[in-house]
């Protein structure tokens, strides 16, 4: 039995996903395919714009086999934890060979020396990178500077660090060294619009361009066309019912936990220094929108992304003590399943068979099967997930399925 792992986030699924999905199965020839996919919140410092559940099923109905949910602690990080802990997930199952990401270079050699390059940081790297920063270059800037220093050969291949699949590429591959793991990485060449373009009209668009799509003209039929057929129908149905949720959506929750937190400081939280929390608490006064406030807290050296992902730790209550206790006890220490297939007893059946972690299926087990940290890492999951219901619910008031706000009773999807 061969098994490929896929990490995603699928925010929402389209075309081009089920493209990876198919080419992954082929060109590892595996029989099975396991997704760890971001929950209800993502990396870009920002809630999905559809619920988890909708996600899996849209995966699971194009080819995936086994979807499990990436802890929100971790899915609202930077692109190395997001990717050593997604690694660590697929690594800790035990039953997956291969590694399989989409990249705009679409060639594994090269992203493979980058990432031994920059998993070795030779003293050359390490002095030149410390001088770059020093005299004022943003961190991008100084790594590739102290790249062509330190290693000459990549040189040619430099502009491969501008392309965020190439980076979040060169994540993975880092994660599977620092892991040790044998799980071999593969690359699909990313097909279509690139990762920014906001266009529908190209062959696979972007999710970003989907998204917009959603925020400005609704579910219009040239959506449609960007959505496969097997899902389709699902993603009609459920539009203006459960989704389209936005980061504005979360603002005046924000701005409570930021008014219930601000005299204490925000350095507890992770990637918050001193500087951005003065300035969170200083600029307070003018929150009016989640969006607006981080284009308000921006500065040269912080980015939009990283202010979202700070607020979002803020909100869901994420510390950087925990974060530090989960890395010193193994980062990961559950495998949370939100849908499979059931032609994947066989993969199920290994997976119980061979894993170092737990594979949950019923929240209320949960206890049983798991430590104190791992537990209190799972409370933050159904915490965030009751953040999202509760967004969705009040959006669409009467038009919403739930009928409460409750983790516990959400079922596994089955196709």
């Amino acid at each position: 039995m061969k098994t490929v792992g896929i990490i995603a986030e699928y925010n929402p699924f389209h075309n081009g996903h089920a493209y990876h999905i198919r080419k992954a199965k082929e060109l590892t020839h595996a029989d099975y395919c396991v997704v760890v996919m971001s929950g209800d919140f993502v990396q870009r410092g920002a809630p999905a714009i559809m619920d988890k559940y909708l996600r899996a099923e849209s995966a699971l109905l194009n080819g995936a086999d086994l979807v499990l949910e990436l802890p929100v602690c971790y899915s609202i990080s930077s692109a190395e934890h997001f990717a050593r802990s997604s690694v660590a997930l697929l690594d800790k199952l035990g039953v997956v060979d291969t590694l399989c990401f989409g990249s705009e270079c679409g060639d594994i050699r090269v992203l493979t020396e980058f990432a031994q390059a920059l998993t070795d940081e030779s003293p050359v790297f390490k002095k030149t990178l410390d001088r770059e920063i020093r005299i004022g270059h943003t961190y991008p800037q100084a790594r590739n500077t102290a790249l062509e220093i330190s290693a000459p050969h990549l040189t040619s291949y430099i502009n491969v660090l501008t392309s965020p699949n190439n980076i979040l590429g060169i994540e993975y591959c880092k994660a599977l060294l620092f892991w040790k793991s044998t799980i071999v990485p593969y690359t699909v060449k990313r097909a279509g619009s690139s990762y920014h373009d906001n266009s529908l009209d190209t062959g696979f668009c972007s999710a970003l361009a989907i998204r917009e799509s959603l925020r400005q003209a609704g579910a219009s039929e040239e959506l449609a066309r960007q959505i496969p057929a097997s899902s389709l129908a699902l993603i009609k149905d459920a539009y203006m019912k459960t989704y389209p949720v936005f980061a504005d959506d979360l603002s005046l929750l924000t701005q409570y936990s930021l008014l219930t937190n601000a005299s204490a400081g925000f350095t507890d939280y992770p990637d918050i220094d001193s500087e951005l929390s003065d300035r969170i608490v200083k600029l307070l006064p003018q929150f009016r929108d989640f969006r607006s406030f981080c284009d308000l807290l921006k500065s040269k050296n912080k980015t939009y992304v990283r202010i979202s992902r700070s607020l979002l730790h803020i909100l869901l209550g994420t510390r950087r003590e925990a974060l530090q206790q989960y890395g010193q006890e193994g980062w990961i220490f559950y495998a949370r399943m939100l849908g499979f297939r059931e032609s994947a007893a066989p993969l199920l059946s290994a997976i119980k068979k061979n894993a170092e972690i737990p594979l949950l299926s019923k929240l209320a087990d949960a206890e049983k099967q798991l430590a104190p940290t791992g537990s209190s890492m799972l409370e933050k999951d159904i915490y965030a997930s009751h953040i999202y219901q509760s967004i969705v619910r009040n959006k669409f008031p009467g038009k919403s399925p739930l009928t409460e706000i409750n983790e516990y009773k959400n079922q596994i999807i089955k196709i």
